[in-house]
């Protein structure tokens, strides 16, 4: 895909999967893999990103009951907000840049949280990301996946309200959900398997990325 301009258009990479998969981690690899390959890329997380994101961020992951959030509802209002201002400012202008965009988690997250998990329509959810994003969809998803037992105990000691607040059948319904929504859409999703070693995890992470059309460009 080209820009108006004539530029080729980068390419947008989303990394999902329930808490402790090692979404972080993978992220930190792509980008390095890409980079030897001559590729720039852009790597940022949801929330966050931005000023703005990692100030609602704050307030999404904040472990102090009277800043928690007043239900799913003003959860995904806040993520998509967050996801607004990452899309505008810094999603987007890379992408028109013909740069490779890798986001730690994005809308498929408020689906498989609050939409599976919570219980929110997911055809609503839906169109709140739509108007969040333009309509923005990933060239790639990569589903780091494993049993949410497992997650959890990986994120021992370093919880945020989502390991705290919410009890393991709703993290058990949020692999779920991430599982049904790579499913439906095969063609978008790679569905690694995250229980694996870690130098096993990486060269799949790896592999899928391999597969795409990649721009060449000069690292910044």
């Amino acid at each position: 895909m080209t820009t108006d301009g004539g530029r080729r258009r980068g390419l947008f990479l989303t990394l999902e999967g329930p808490e402790g998969a090692g979404k972080s981690t993978a992220g930190a690899h792509i980008r390095d893999h890409l980079r030897a390959m001559g590729v720039t890329v852009v790597l940022t997380r949801e929330p966050g990103g931005t000023p703005v994101g990692e100030a609602i961020r704050d307030v999404l992951l904040a472990t102090q009951p009277e800043r928690h959030p007043a239900g799913p509802r003003v959860d995904a209002l806040l993520f998509n907000a967050a996801r607004a201002q990452l899309v505008a400012t810094v999603i987007e202008p890379a992408l028109e840049r013909g740069d490779v965009v890798v986001c730690d988690r994005y809308a498929d997250s408020t689906l498989a949280y609050q939409g599976h998990g919570a219980g929110l329509a997911l055809d609503e959810l839906r169109d709140l990301a739509t108007f969040a994003t333009g309509g923005l969809q990933p060239d790639l998803t990569i589903l780091l996946d494993l049993p949410a037992e497992a997650g959890l105990a990986r994120k021992a000691g370093e919880e945020t309200r989502f390991e705290q607040a919410f009890p393991l059948d709703y993290h058990r319904r949020v692999r779920a959900g991430f599982l049904a929504l790579a499913a439906a859409e095969p063609g978008r999703f790679a569905v690694v398997d995250a229980s694996q070693e870690a130098d096993a995890v990486t060269r799949d992470v790896l592999a899928a990325v391999d597969r795409l059309p990649l721009p060449t460009s000069t690292p910044e």
